[in-house]
């Protein structure tokens, strides 16, 4: 089945999904303080605990990943999230907002741990297993241009106030989203799979792959960052204008919204883990000029500013379609939906780390949250290159013939 009758539906589907999502994101905390009464120091933690609620979500898919198309499990996380929000229109007290929370972080999470199975499903017989990379860049962008055009969106509804509005349309958009994955076709269904020896045992003995995980939530932590630092370190710490936080953060977005196949690209020559090392390098580079830029002339600080992001968007560039397509290939083919639902985590854990990371050592001084992140985005970076040789006879396997389409 041609790439495009897959691609084309699936990709509607997300960007219908994040479009929702990204109108959502400028309202979600303030929803909950003007529509629901509560107060903001309620909000926040009862928000948290739903959120770790969720952590247990990946193990569970993973242990039945094999067993249900992950399309079925995406559709499903589908309407969860669009009944949690329309849900929240009639939410009222601290416990109904947990309570609903909970649905729709699990729902997110869910759609998270199943999503990228999906994708690595689209490969067909015989193709060049780098053709992967293609598909991944070609969701991310779709994925960040979205949520950017929904976001200023979300700013307009927070000027007018269209609080309970937004929270439905939100709802809208995953039932839509739903709809438009039934669009995606399906394989016939195949005989059931022998057991698979070893369950999570295996993926726990399996060293290359832990040290993956571990050193793709570093860099997810340098992923997020940039969004929890850059505002507080530029308005409180550096004589730089205030106006300058949306730009540097709008340019990122769209450098990830219409950049990462070009990326691709130009990284074609390198494997996936060298990629990805070159990824971590930039972020170093990123890290360690921000750190520095306490000490920048205040009549060049916008233009140091605006250079030390082109190394954080290179490094953003390179590693969103690359890291999704290596979790993929460096799975067993028998365990591939285990292995990327447990891959989730690294960026569940970097999402949970990434404010208290910052914060407690951002109260030791300004750079020091700098130095620190370029420190283990340097250990990364080095264990990354050191994984080139284990991960390359998976990386260079052709994933068809062994892996059927589970779309």
């Amino acid at each position: 089945m041609s790439d495009r009758r897959r691609l084309f539906p699936l990709g509607c589907a997300l960007a219908v999904d994040m479009l929702g999502s990204g109108v959502f994101l400028p309202v979600s905390i303030l929803y909950f303080t003007n529509v629901t009464g509560l107060r903001l120091s309620m909000v926040g933690p009862l928000l948290s605990a739903a959120a770790i609620a969720s952590l247990p979500v990946p193990l569970i898919v993973g242990h039945f990943a094999e067993r249900y198309r992950p399309l079925d499990r995406v559709i499903i996380a589908q309407l969860m999230q669009g009944a949690a929000f329309a849900a929240f229109g009639w939410v009222h007290d601290p416990v109904s907002v947990l309570v609903v929370a909970m649905v729709a972080a699990v729902g997110q999470r869910l759609f998270w741990s199943s999503f990228f199975s999906v994708v690595a499903g689209l490969a067909s017989p015989g193709e060049d297993s780098r053709h992967a990379d293609r598909r991944y860049a070609a969701a991310g962008m779709i994925q960040m241009a979205a949520i950017g055009g929904g976001a200023l969106l979300g700013g307009l509804a927070v000027t007018y106030g269209w609080y309970r509005p937004i929270v439905y349309l939100n709802a809208a958009t995953f039932l839509v989203s739903a709809l438009l994955l039934l669009l995606v076709p399906r394989d016939a269904p195949t005989p059931a799979a022998e057991p698979v020896s070893g369950g999570y045992r295996a993926l726990l003995r399996d060293r290359p792959y832990l040290l993956l995980i571990g050193v793709n939530t570093v860099f997810a932590l340098c992923s997020i960052f940039v969004g929890v630092a850059v505002p507080v370190y530029l308005v409180d710490a550096l004589p730089a204008p205030h106006w300058l936080v949306g730009p540097l953060l709008t340019a990122n977005t769209v450098l990830l919204a219409s950049g990462q196949r070009l990326a691709v690209r130009l990284v074609r020559p390198l494997s996936r883990p060298q990629g990805l090392a070159l990824a971590g390098a930039f972020w170093v580079l990123w890290a360690l000029a921000y750190a520095a830029a306490i000490r920048v002339p205040g009549v060049a600080l916008v233009p140091y500013l605006l250079l030390g992001m082109v190394f954080f968007a290179a490094a953003d560039l390179i590693h969103a379609p690359l890291s999704n397509a290596l979790s993929a290939a460096a799975a067993p083919p028998a365990q591939r939906g285990r292995y990327l639902a447990v891959y989730q985590y690294c960026f569940a854990f970097a999402n949970i780390l990434a404010p208290t990371f910052f914060t407690a050592l951002y109260a030791r001084g300004p750079a020091i949250p700098w130095l620190v992140l370029a420190a283990l985005a340097t250990g990364a970076t080095v264990t990354m290159f050191s994984l080139q040789g284990p991960l390359a006879a998976r990386e260079k396997a052709p994933d068809s013939p062994t892996v059927p389409s589970t779309a």
